[in-house]
């Protein structure tokens, strides 16, 4: 299909154009390759762990994740500490006060395994680096929770037992609905509602974790009342909270 006559308008010198006549000389050689076919077999690799079983937990959506046909579901080699987990799960649920028996890992010739005690020393140090700070700073001035502890006065407690609480039903977003509950539990509320919020559930954990409310809140459940029965104020306090 090659002619040379489709490259004469090309401004080349004479030279070039006898390089194009040797385009027409060249004839390909067939050349057969011989194969032959052989199986590929991978190297063995163990699975870590026993046999996958696909007893897989679904995904909360209804949606097939495909666990262990499209992707490989083993666990990691880098295993965690049972120690340093429970450690993690009771900071981050901030559960400091459940009483549970945490099994003590120990060493058999600790001088001999340095790499365990690195890296328990670096899981310690990781979780006491992403504790969150002990104190909150606010940018504005907010109550102290023992002045919001306080009681109510009688005729705030007699107007909530008449009206009762705003609840999430109420016809409002959910910036109004902050405002008012806020207002209720004199939190000030300024441009950011998000301090407001914090000092709201600083305020709920301590009523909730206070020696004196929990039993009230827990509400006498299966267990006989108590010899000295708490006051009609403090019980106003809990329900109104």
């Amino acid at each position: 299909d090659f002619n040379l006559a489709d490259f004469d308008y090309l401004p080349v010198s004479s030279e070039i154009k006898e390089l194009f006549e040797y385009i027409k000389r060249y004839t390909p050689k067939t050349i057969e390759i011989e194969h032959k076919l052989q199986p590929f077999i991978p190297d063995f690799i163990p699975a870590v762990g026993d046999i996958d079983a696909f007893l897989k937990v679904p995904r909360p959506d209804g949606k097939p994740d495909n666990l262990g046909l499209l992707v490989l579901d083993e666990p990691s080699t880098k295993q965690s500490d049972p120690t340093v987990l429970s450690l993690w799960l009771t900071e981050n649920s901030k559960q400091h006060n459940v009483t549970q028996q945490i099994k003590v890992k120990s060493l058999e010739n600790a001088e001999e395994n340095s790499k365990a005690i690195e890296s328990w020393i670096e899981s310690i140090s990781e979780l006491h680096r992403c504790k969150p700070p002990a104190t909150v700073h606010y940018t504005r001035p907010m109550p102290d929770i023992e002045t919001l502890m306080q009681e109510w006065s009688p005729e705030f407690e007699e107007l909530l037992g008449k009206v009762g609480l705003p609840t999430a039903e109420m016809s409002c977003d959910l910036a109004e609905y902050i405002d008012m509950i806020c207002a209720i539990l004199d939190i000030p509320v300024y441009k950011s509602r998000i301090q407001p919020l914090h000092v709201l559930f600083s305020l709920y954990s301590e009523f909730k974790n206070s020696q004196h409310f929990k039993p009230l809140a827990d509400g006498k459940k299966g267990r006989s009342p108590p010899s000295n029965p708490p006051s009609q104020a403090a019980d106003a306090e809990v329900l109104s909270f």
